[in-house]
């Protein structure tokens, strides 16, 4: 009885998290010679708190388009859009504090991210897949609508270091956080 008293008094201590899911926009920047465009997408993310005002944060996320991207032939070079898919994978710690029914955050996430392209309707079976170093600074404001039931705005600068060349794009997030 007494080990599950202590355990209960535990959890109440815990500083507790949320789970984020949501609607991206990735102002994307194409390889040199290409266009930049909007590329739309979701993203997921979970936070885990290890002080009443610090956490960390795991950041699943997915935005797909059409980016033109130069391709080379006999006579020159053309830039022919390309059907674009980015995923991100990154983590990092997160910064917090509640102001009434207002959460506002900053974070500083670092990880992977991986680009496809593929341009099969011009070439047979062309695609182009890159992997690289990925990083994300940032951060938002989570509005309390119920207790356990929020909204949330972000704005990231996501910085890729894809055809080894940075890129420097913005991708702004909206949607639901479940806090526990």
């Amino acid at each position: 009885m007494a080990l599950m008293m202590m355990a209960a008094a535990g959890f109440a201590q815990a500083p507790g998290g949320n789970i984020y899911v949501g609607y991206a926009l990735n102002h994307a920047s194409a390889e040199p010679g290409g266009s930049s465009g909007n590329l739309n997408g979701w993203e997921v993310s979970g936070e885990a708190k290890v002080a009443p005002f610090v956490g960390i944060v795991g950041d699943l996320g997915a935005q797909y388009g059409t980016l033109k991207i130069p391709a080379s032939y006999a006579f020159g070079t053309v830039a022919l859009p390309a059907q674009t898919r980015v995923v991100t994978y990154m983590a990092g710690p997160r910064v917090s504090v509640s102001v009434g029914k207002f959460r506002p955050f900053a974070h500083a996430l670092i990880g992977a991210a991986h680009l496809h392209q593929d341009l099969s309707q011009y070439a047979a079976a062309y695609t182009h897949g890159e992997t690289c170093v990925s990083d994300a600074i940032g951060g938002g404001v989570d509005y309390k609508i119920l207790p356990f039931i929020g909204v949330r705005v972000q704005g990231d600068a996501l910085q890729t270091r894809f055809h080894g060349q940075t890129q420097n794009d913005a991708r702004i997030t909206t949607g639901v956080v479940f806090r526990f």
